[in-house]
């Protein structure tokens, strides 16, 4: 494993709730990294449990995190370490309810 997929390796298993973005949870820097944010706070995930990864400021992240979840796009949702998807599907989850199973199963 190289050392760029050994720190997103850490992030992902050392963070419940980890979002690579674009941007940050304040300043979101495209639709789909905006959308993801606003769909994590109608789930109410608290903004202090929630970290993010601008991935605008760490090329190496950016390619990387691509390589390692083998999906194509951010954002990119991770919860206890497991992939989830991106913003589509994480609207998807959220209409039918699994992404707030899925962050209240994090909390026990």
């Amino acid at each position: 494993m190289s050392d760029t997929q050994q720190r997103i390796d850490d992030l992902v298993k050392n963070n419940e709730v980890l979002l690579f973005m674009k941007g940050n949870a304040s300043f979101p820097q495209c639709g789909f990294s905006g959308r993801a944010i606003q769909i994590l706070q109608a789930c109410g995930v608290d903004p202090k449990t929630l970290k993010t990864v601008n991935v605008l400021e760490d090329e190496e992240i950016r390619a990387g995190i691509k390589d390692y979840s083998n999906w194509p796009t951010i954002p990119q949702l991770y919860i206890k370490g497991e992939f989830i998807g991106g913003a589509d599907i994480m609207m998807e989850m959220y209409q039918n309810g699994e992404l707030q199973q899925a962050l209240a199963a994090k909390a026990s």
